[in-house]
């Protein structure tokens, strides 16, 4: 995609150039066209970059202020989040479908049954994308969390832990056991997750392996605390 904004503090060729190698030294940026003539930044980017991520560039070369004018930032701000949390987006939705139609055979809405249905699916999808490059997995969850990074063979065993969970709510196996070690298990989890988000540190989640790169977020945060939530629900329902 490519948009143009506009750009003022240029005063000569200098300027010009040092704004240019600013822009470009985003790794989303992909060619830059300034003008100090029309004051325009011309920015062809792999996926839309915030404006306070090129203003935070291009003003530690100088006294440079950059502002769209030519498309709406917020419509694109979140244009460019939806697509890169929808594979996450779409696990969701496809997970919370196929736990209601398991409701369609009950007389009523088994709140405690659409759970573990939820946290079945949610446990066997998460493992399985993991699996499919385990060792690219450990390498970006070693980076955050807190237990791995202590012993980094947590990382490969986390991956058999989340898939025998994902197991055990599919089979109901003594959900008791179930839900407190998924409980525990994703209390730590969410330790590292939060400490990386809070301290904003730009590195890959890794919910769904190294299949898709997705970073860390605050949809991280809410992905294990639906998780925490749901079990500690369940523990308290039964």
């Amino acid at each position: 995609m490519t948009h143009t904004y506009n750009i003022t503090g240029m005063t000569c060729a200098n300027c010009e150039a040092k704004v240019k190698s600013a822009l470009l030294t985003l790794p989303d940026v992909t060619n830059a066209e300034i003008s100090k003539d029309t004051n325009t930044a011309t920015i062809s980017m792999s996926k839309h970059i915030a404006l306070a991520d090129l203003q935070k560039v291009i003003g530690a070369v100088g006294n440079y202020q950059i502002s769209a004018v030519h498309h709406n930032e917020v419509a694109e701000q979140t244009k460019s989040w939806f697509q890169t949390y929808k594979p996450i987006l779409l696990i969701f939705a496809y997970i919370s479908t196929v736990s209601t139609i398991t409701q369609f055979a009950n007389h009523h809405f088994d709140t405690m049954q659409w759970m573990q249905y939820f946290m079945a699916g949610f446990f066997l999808v998460f493992s399985f994308f993991k699996l499919l490059d385990l060792s690219g997995f450990a390498k970006s969850y070693v980076m955050y969390d807190m237990l791995a990074k202590r012993i980094p063979q947590w990382a490969y065993a986390y991956v058999f832990v989340e898939l025998g969970l994902g197991i055990a709510y599919i089979i109901n196996f003594n959900p008791l056991i179930t839900n407190l070690a998924t409980l525990i298990i994703m209390c730590i989890s969410i330790i590292g997750v939060l400490q990386s988000v809070l301290n904003k540190r730009k590195i890959q989640c890794a919910c769904l392996g190294a299949v898709f790169n997705l970073p860390m977020s605050t949809v991280t945060i809410v992905e294990d605390a639906l998780m925490i939530a749901m079990s500690a629900a369940m523990l308290i329902m039964m």
